[in-house]
């Protein structure tokens, strides 16, 4: 067995349970939790992120979770740093860090790094979105077609944050940001033994849950908790767009009741439950455990070789 300090990572669509299966883990390897999740980092953002509960986290520490306030925009990047930092102390310490999350460009960051591309210009930035702004949300996809036709194939169209990145880049190298990237060589994590478990419960039952966790976010006051934070942060703030909060501001505009909301945030929930197991599936490093993670600990286990 390797000499390395284990690290555990889980992965999986939403509401599989990672948290379940990261708890049960933590407790039985005298471990702490390294969140992987893009909307968990933001403070103040409860009821529409599914973070660990505040029982959860007494239980057991978590790094990674309210992380900056919403209206900070906050990159992959910049958590591969500071997540790595936070592995790197969890070990040092001599407790297990396991990683557990379904942002798959998070993960990338940690565990592969990332190649170094340019700091952001909000200049460009505000050019593009006022050109947003103009000519609809569109227009974004259009231009980095023309920039970058395998950047555009792998970005969602309505993903507007990281379609503005690509273009910046693409703009800003004078190149592809594809051909930057590959141009340049990330820095992998080192001196642990990684075991990627992923969670592939039955897609039928997984819909359940999904559907069962959206309309708890409305009943538990999503729009409630919504109103509180535009009137702090404004309606342009990125991360009031996720998904949840921005159902739940069409709700506070009056254009769709609550249970129009709760039906289109289930199906925004499934779609991006789909875009997750794509994206983990890829990876051959990941080694998949079919059921939810609460029915998963000695099956990971095992896979640890505890």
């Amino acid at each position: 067995m390797s000499a390395l300090p284990l690290l555990p990572v889980i992965v999986g669509p939403t509401a599989s349970g990672k948290t379940a299966l990261s708890l049960a883990l933590a407790e039985k390897l005298d471990g702490e939790i390294v969140s992987c999740d893009s909307v968990a980092v933001y403070q103040e953002m409860e009821l529409g992120t599914a973070k660990p509960s505040r029982e959860e986290r007494a239980r057991v520490r978590h790094h990674m979770i309210d992380v900056v306030p919403p209206n900070v925009e906050y990159t992959a990047g910049e958590y591969g740093r500071a997540a790595r930092a936070a592995v790197q102390d969890i070990a040092s310490r001599g407790k297990v860090p396991i990683v557990a999350g379904g942002t798959g460009l998070y993960l990338r960051a940690l565990l592969d790094g990332f190649s170094p591309v340019p700091q952001r210009d909000e200049s460009l930035r505000d050019r593009l979105r006022a050109a947003m702004e103009r000519r609809g949300p569109a227009v974004l996809m259009r231009v980095l077609r023309r920039l970058d036709p395998a950047a555009a194939s792998r970005i969602h169209e309505n993903d507007h944050p990281k379609l503005i990145r690509a273009i910046e880049v693409s703009v800003l190298e004078g190149r592809p940001m594809s051909d930057a990237w590959q141009a340049r060589s990330p820095s992998p994590l080192e001196g642990f033994r990684v075991v990627q478990m992923g969670l592939a419960p039955d897609r039928a039952a997984l819909y359940e849950r999904i559907n069962a966790r959206c309309a708890a976010m409305f009943t538990d006051g999503l729009v409630e908790e919504t109103r509180g934070l535009v009137a702090k942060y404004g309606t342009d703030c990125r991360a009031l767009g996720s998904l949840g909060y921005a159902e739940a501001q069409a709700v506070l505009r009056g254009e769709m009741t609550e249970a129009e909301a709760i039906a289109k945030a289930q199906t925004g929930h499934r779609n991006y439950s789909k875009r997750q197991g794509t994206w983990f599936r890829r990876d051959a490093r990941v080694q998949w455990l079919h059921s939810f993670g609460g029915d998963a600990v000695d099956e990971a286990l095992r896979l640890l070789a505890i």
